[in-house]
């Protein structure tokens, strides 16, 4: 690899504040703040508005839509008059 041109590959702690749900893993994204970790040591932390923890396609609380009710309404309003 050439020296210089590729961006600083580190450990970094991404952070689900409302599932109180964190995973340490590598990643190139920049930021300022840094949490302290399970190990002691202290690493950069990016704050997530929705992971898998929280998501509801993962967490199993999704809504099921109504199809048939889509469907009549569709053909309600677009059928030959």
């Amino acid at each position: 690899m050439k020296k210089g041109i590729h961006p600083e590959y580190r450990p970094v702690v991404f952070q689900d504040a409302s599932a109180d749900f964190a995973i340490l893993t590598r990643s190139t994204i920049k930021t300022t703040d840094t949490i302290e970790w399970k190990d002691g040591k202290t690493y950069p932390v990016v704050k997530l508005e929705i992971s898998s923890a929280s998501h509801p396609f993962f967490t199993g609380k999704q809504k099921l839509v109504d199809t048939a009710g889509r469907v009549e309404k569709f053909k309600r309003k677009y059928s030959k008059k």
